[in-house]
């Protein structure tokens, strides 16, 4: 009887201290310390939240750059990969549908969670052509266009993880404010 009232009173205090003062002290730190990020990292347009700079936002109209396809079309409940093996009939339709849109190699194929906000500075300069057409862009506007693209490429981690980069939804918000 006695190891039975230990371990319950052991459950109790852990229970507390694990569930309920550990869970205020991480929140509380990140939100004194790492107010943005802690809150979603939240990008905003003309005071409205427009989405995360963490999570890739479904873009179709030619006239922005487009993220890697998605698997769960951009569903964060559902991200993920979509499985199809390299003899799915549907995976070699939709390649096909994308190489025939003209788009570089990397976004031939989905990201693993789906919602990846980041593509490589080649992938977004792939689609530079297009949005020059759908908008009508001048020479001297798509100059503008590059400059957008190097100032919202962003070099690797820390200087040593990953590669070059560029958060579309972020270029995107950008391009709209310039042109």
């Amino acid at each position: 009887m006695k190891n039975l009232i230990v371990s319950v009173k052991m459950f109790l205090v852990l229970s507390v201290l694990t569930g309920i003062l550990y869970p205020l002290a991480v929140t509380g730190l990140g939100q004194l310390l790492f107010p943005y990020q802690a809150n979603g990292s939240l990008l905003e347009k003309e005071g409205q939240v427009v989405g995360s700079e963490l999570i890739a936002q479904k873009f179709v109209s030619p006239r922005y750059f487009w993220p890697r396809p998605s698997a769960g079309d951009y569903a964060t409940v559902a991200s993920g990969a979509s499985n199809a093996g390299p003899t799915s009939e549907n995976l070699k339709q939709a390649v096909a549908e994308r190489q025939a849109q003209g788009l570089s190699r990397e976004m031939l194929f989905t990201s693993g969670s789906g919602l990846d906000p980041h593509v490589s500075p080649t992938a977004v300069k792939s689609q530079m052509q297009r949005i020059v057409q759908a908008r009508a862009l001048s020479a001297e506007q798509t100059v503008l266009v590059e400059r957008l693209i190097e100032e919202y490429t962003e070099g690797r981690q820390g200087g040593l993880l990953g590669e070059k980069r560029v958060n579309i939804l972020k270029l995107n918000l950008a391009l709209d404010e310039t042109l």
